[in-house]
């Protein structure tokens, strides 16, 4: 007993390292009620073996009983479970194995692998393989209006002169970047402008971004050009014209919430009027692709009001609905506050999303990707709905893993995917933008090295 929360000493003798098996313990217990190790005497011991999903489907069944919880992602802790159903279906050869293979051997409800197949049949009738010389390209922006109370990832709040600074370093990582592409006969199959809030950028400097992206990496095999305006307090007319004017096709303005306490709350600087403002003004003077992200288990709302959120968001009759579930950041505002929120607010984000799915699915869209992150209420999952012919393309090829993935800016992550041995390797940046401005010629030559020499595959 540690107080009066009880601690399991759980031991899982034969392991070098427990990380793996202890991300699958989170999800039935919270932090303080158990203690993972590699050796000695405990409560629970399990026996590693050289197949490592026997000890988690062990694992997995000791706490179930124990709990009474069975999460309905099995033993799956990754972040890609579709990627994982088409690995099987091709191992394996049908659908019908990979959902048995699923559910048998990874514990995965028959709703989720449902789900999952539904999602990939959707994926390879839509968009197929990508082919061999095609890149997906991430260009990131990591500044903000304001740190939502959720939120870890690499924005900040900086002034213009940073601004500035940062951008003479991305172009020249841009510049950079053009040239080995075209050296090796690697084309932008998508772009994905991304952050942070690439629309904090004045209108003259994101017209110049999006101008030397439209000069340097945008070419006529480009499917599909997604900008990041996710505030609508940083989009205005000319911004809009800027981004179909360099390419655009995509935008994605995200309100989390309709409900404007909420809003208010997490830590962001606009209103629901103001959502309905900006998506009303693009779609008034452009044709670009619309997408909206919402947030399910943000603090203080309950189903009504996500509910709620979801039918004011279908009036604006947008092409894509991204449907996440709140996971906090162990850095972030909320985590500091609340250590286990996410444990607490399982249930009800569990119907928030039966809800959503319900709704969106009556107006007419459709799951068409799926990916799951760290510390997520319930641990569930974030879901993309579209309208036909309206899915993401980059949103597809990033979670899939198949398809060379080339990230400019701070924090980004690229990934050099071999087509032979059907391998990744990661490249990545440097998060922080200071530090990133410094070592830009090490960013640069890294690239080189590991993305782009002779013997990478592409």
């Amino acid at each position: 007993k540690r107080g009066t929360i009880l601690l399991y000493k759980i031991v899982i003798n034969n392991v070098k390292n427990t990380h793996e098996y202890e991300e699958l313990v989170k999800i039935f217990l919270k932090p303080d009620e158990y203690d993972v190790r590699s050796e000695g005497s405990g409560d629970l011991v399990f026996e590693g073996t050289a197949d490592k999903n026997k000890t988690k489907r062990q694992i997995f069944k000791t706490l179930a009983s124990l709990t009474g919880k069975r999460p309905e992602w099995g033993i799956i802790t990754g972040i890609r479970p579709v990627k994982l159903f088409g690995d099987l279906k091709r191992t394996l050869g049908s659908l019908e194995k990979a959902s048995l293979e699923m559910k048998k051997k990874y514990l995965v409800s028959q709703e989720k692998t449902d789900l999952l197949e539904e999602i990939y049949s959707r994926q390879r009738e839509v968009f197929g393989d990508a082919k061999k010389h095609s890149a997906g390209i991430y260009i990131g922006i990591p500044f903000c209006p304001s740190r939502c109370l959720y939120c870890a990832f690499t924005s900040n709040k900086a002034d213009e002169k940073e601004i500035k600074k940062y951008l003479t370093a991305l172009y020249r990582e841009i510049d950079a970047v053009s040239e080995m592409m075209e050296k090796k006969g690697i084309y932008a199959e998508s772009v994905y402008v991304g952050g942070g809030t690439p629309t904090v950028l004045s209108e003259k400097d994101l017209s110049e971004l999006l101008g030397k992206i439209r000069e340097k990496i945008y070419c006529h095999k480009t499917e599909e050009f997604t900008v990041e305006a996710g505030r609508p307090d940083t989009i205005t007319p000319e911004k809009i014209r800027t981004i179909e004017k360099n390419g655009g096709t995509r935008i994605s303005i995200n309100p989390q919430s309709m409900k404007d306490e909420t809003v208010k709350a997490i830590g962001r600087n606009h209103t629901s009027a103001e959502i309905r403002e900006a998506v009303k003004c693009t779609e008034e003077i452009s044709k670009l692709s619309i997408n909206t992200d919402i947030i399910a288990g943000l603090p203080g709302e309950d189903v009504g009001d996500f509910s709620s959120t979801v039918e004011e968001i279908l009036k604006l009759k947008v092409d894509n609905v991204t449907v996440h579930s709140l996971a906090v950041k162990r850095k972030s505002r909320l985590a500091e506050e609340d250590k286990e929120y996410h444990y607490s607010h399982g249930q009800i984000v569990k119907d928030m999303l039966k809800k959503a799915d319900e709704i969106l699915r009556n107006a007419g869209y459709s799951p068409y990707y799926l990916y799951r992150q760290k510390h997520m209420s319930g641990s569930l999952e974030n879901l993309g709905y579209a309208r036909p012919s309206h899915e993401g393309l980059y949103n597809i090829r990033i979670m899939d893993e198949h398809q060379m993935i080339i990230a400019l800016g701070a924090g980004g992550i690229s990934k050099a995917y071999d087509f032979d041995s059907r391998t990744l390797e990661r490249v990545p940046n440097v998060n922080n933008y200071k530090i990133y401005i410094e070592r830009i010629d090490e960013m640069i030559k890294r690239k080189q090295e590991r993305l782009f020499e002779e013997d990478k595959g592409c």
